[in-house]
């Protein structure tokens, strides 16, 4: 989808920059330190404008997020919410993440979000974030017990991920193929693509993966 420029994006970014990490890679193995205490950690790939990871950063308090998003006129729209929600327990990446090994040390975060990613095409599935390859260091930096939390509404790009994992032993405890008719709608965070998807009737899709 084709990003907007915004006007005022360096103004944002003087005035909300306090919680980016423009040199993400000199963090791996000390996150903890860039909050400032021993908090579990969570990462986010793919925030968008950040309505998901900020809502959460509410509700659980006690746990550190680390919403990772390049997109040049997106990103600072996380920023912004941060500041305006006072979210001491929110950081924002502002790059790609083309392997999660270069950023994290083995088992440093203690869970992972993968909200709506890229389904990309067949030719370039290599780069989907639920590719057997970005699985793998995914299960290296997360410590045993966390969860790995997937939704989107591409059929294809589901049915891809639960492949992807079964191909390395990965098996999700929740499979759901249509969330807001499941039980776990009551507590679920929406995304902005999430309500925009609903409201014209896509089912979304989720799963739940815990590491061990």
């Amino acid at each position: 989808m084709r990003q907007h420029a915004i006007r005022n994006r360096e103004k944002i970014l003087e005035e909300c920059g306090s919680r980016l990490v423009e040199d993400a890679a000199s963090h791996k193995g000390s996150w903890s330190r860039l909050f400032g205490n021993d908090n579990p950690i969570k990462l986010e790939v793919g925030s968008g404008k950040g309505q998901f990871i900020s809502n959460i950063c509410q509700r659980d308090k006690d746990i550190n997020f680390l919403a990772c998003e390049g997109g040049y006129n997106v990103f600072p729209r996380i920023l912004q919410k941060a500041q305006m929600f006072e979210l001491s327990n929110l950081a924002v990446i502002p790059q790609y993440i083309a392997d999660p090994c270069d950023l994290f040390e083995d088992g440093e975060l203690s869970g992972i979000y993968l909200n709506f990613s890229d389904p990309w095409k067949k030719q370039t599935a290599h780069r989907r974030l639920t590719h057997r390859s970005k699985l793998e260091g995914y299960r290296r930096i997360c410590r045993p017990g966390s969860a790995l939390e997937f939704k989107t509404d591409n059929d294809e790009l589901f049915e891809f991920s639960l492949e992807e994992m079964a191909a390395i032993g990965l098996k999700p405890e929740t499979v759901v193929y249509d969330l807001y008719s499941s039980e776990l709608a009551e507590d679920n965070i929406p995304t902005e693509y999430e309500e925009k998807f609903t409201k014209n009737g896509l089912k979304i899709k989720y799963l739940r993966l815990i590491f061990t």
